[in-house]
C-alpha cells in the first residue's frame, strides 16, 4: 500500500486513540495492556494527572523561546538531575539519539583541549544500540545498523560482549578516549552487564584515563528499581545519555556529566533548538517529582519481583514457546523458543502488547505504575497468546 509516510516501519494493524495508566483503547474500542510504554517512554502510564497537569500549565503560559534565553522549568530540571546523580552539569535535548551525539562530541573535545587530539576511538559492544543517527549506528557498528549508509564516522572499535581480553587489549590503546556502553542492553535482547563487569570497566577507565560513557535511554529513570541502573554496582559513569523514561511520553533526552569530563563544551560547542524546551521540562519535572522517590523505586522493585516469578511460571508452562526470563527491574525480556515476531503478534490477538528484540526476545517494559492486579492480568493474557502458538 502506498503512504505517505515513509514505510521505514513495519507497524502493526492497531490504532490507538486513548490511553489510561496502562491500558491503550483501539479504534474499534477493544482495550490492550501495554507492555510497551511506547519502548520504555511511558514511564508513568499513559495520562498520568500530574504530567498532564504540569503540560497544561506550562501550555498555557509559555511553549518555546529557544536557548537563547534563561529557562526557569530547564534550570529546576537540571538542578534535581544533579542533586540525585554523579552529575554536575546537564545539557537537554529531545532523545537519545541526539544524546549519543553530544555524548561523542563530548568525550572527543574533552581530549582534544587536554592536548591530547589523537584520542577520538570509542569502544563499544555487539549488540549495542545508541539511536540512528550517523554516530549511533557508527557506534553500534552492526550490519543491520549500518548496510547502505557508508562511509561510516569513523573512530569506533567494536568488541564481542563479554571478551574481557580484547576489552583490556583495546583500553590500553592511547588513542581511545572512552568506553560506551548500556548497562542493560534492550534493542540486544535485555542483556544486563554484570554489577562486577560495571565495576570492572570503571576501574579499567580510570587505569587507562578513559571517559566511562553509559547509556541509559532505555534502562535509566525507575526502569531497573534504582534511579539508574549502574547505580545497582556502586559506580558512577563521566558521561550518561539519558532520555525516553525522563518524559514520560514528552520527547526529552539529556546528556549528564561530570564538570571535568565535559570542560571542552564552551559556548559555541553545542546547540539545540527544541532541547530543553520549557513544555518538556515541565513534563520532565513532574517525572523527576514522583520516580526519584525512594518510595516509588521500592515498589517498582516490589512488583519487579512479582511480575518476574509469575513469568517463570509462564515459561515454565510454556517450554515450546519461552525459553527463560532474562532481565532486572521492570525492564524484562522473554527468550523464546518460537519466533519471537509470532510472539508479539499471538500478543495482539490476546489484546496485550510487547516489543520485539534481538536474539529472538520479546521485551516487557510496563509502565512503572503497572498494578499488581495489571501484572495478574498480562501474564494471564501472555497466556493466552502461548496457548494460542502452542496449539
Amino acid at each position: 500500500m502506498i503512504t505517505s509516510v515513509l514505510p521505514t516501519y513495519n507497524r502493526a494493524p492497531l490504532t490507538f486513540v486513548k490511553g489510561a495508566g496502562s491500558w491503550l483503547e483501539e479504534a474499534d474500542g477493544r482495550r490492550f495492556l501495554d507492555l510497551g510504554a511506547g519502548i520504555a517512554v511511558n514511564s508513568l502510564g499513559h495520562a498520568h494527572p500530574a504530567l498532564v497537569e504540569n503540560l497544561t500549565q506550562q501550555a498555557q503560559n509559555l511553549w518555546h523561546v529557544s536557548n537563547l534565553y534563561q529557562i526557569p522549568a530547564q534550570q529546576a530540571l537540571a538542578d534535581a538531575l544533579v542533586d540525585k546523580t554523579f552529575a554536575d552539569t546537564v545539557f537537554f535535548t529531545n532523545s537519545g539519539t541526539e544524546a549519543c551525539e553530544l555524548a561523542v562530541k563530548m568525550a572527543r573535545k574533552h581530549f582534544y583541549d587536554a592536548g591530547q587530539p589523537e584520542r577520538v576511538k570509542i569502544i563499544t559492544f555487539e549488540g549495542s544500540f545508541h539511536g540512528r543517527s550517523a554516530a549511533g549506528i557508527a557506534a553500534a557498528g552492526s550490519e543491520k545498523m549500518t548496510k547502505g549508509f557508508g562511509p561510516l564516522l569513523p573512530g569506533f572499535v567494536h568488541l564481542k560482549w563479554g571478551d574481557h581480553d580484547a576489552l583490556r587489549a583495546a583500553a590500553a590503546e592511547s588513542d581511545v578516549a572512552g568506553i560506551l556502553v548500556e548497562p542493560v542492553q534492550g534493542e540486544g535482547g535485555i542483556r544486563p552487564l554484570p554489577d562486577a563487569c560495571l565495576k570492572g570497566l570503571r576501574d579499567l577507565c580510570d587505569e587507562h584515563g578513559i571517559l566511562m560513557m553509559l547509556d541509559e535511554v532505555q534502562c535509566g529513570v525507575g526502569r531497573t528499581g534504582k534511579l539508574f541502573a549502574h547505580e545497582w554496582a556502586g559506580v558512577s559513569p563521566d558521561i550518561m545519555m539519558v532520555a525516553k523514561g525522563i518524559g514520560g511520553g514528552f520527547p526529552l533526552g539529556a546528556v549528564l556529566a561530570t564538570e571535568a569530563a565535559a570542560n571542552g563544551m564552551t559556548a559555541g560547542t553545542h546547540g539545540s533548538t527544541y532541547g530543553g524546551n520549557p513544555l518538556a521540562c515541565a513534563v520532565g519535572n513532574a517525572v523527576m517529582g514522583i520516580v526519584a522517590e525512594d518510595s516509588f523505586l521500592a515498589d517498582v522493585n516490589r512488583k519487579a519481583g512479582l511480575f518476574r516469578q509469575k513469568l517463570e511460571g509462564l515459561v515454565a508452562a510454556h517450554p515450546e514457546v519461552f525459553e527463560e526470563v532474562r532481565g532486572t527491574g521492570l525492564m524484562l525480556g522473554l527468550k523464546c523458543k518460537a519466533v519471537n515476531a509470532d510472539v508479539v503478534k499471538a500478543g495482539y490477538d490476546a489484546e496485550v502488547l510487547t516489543v520485539p528484540a534481538a536474539d529472538n526476545v520479546i521485551r516487557i517494559l510496563p509502565a512503572l505504575t503497572i498494578t499488581e492486579d495489571e501484572i495478574s492480568e498480562a501474564v494471564a493474557r501472555l497466556d493466552k497468546a502461548a496457548s494460542a502458538l502452542g496449539a
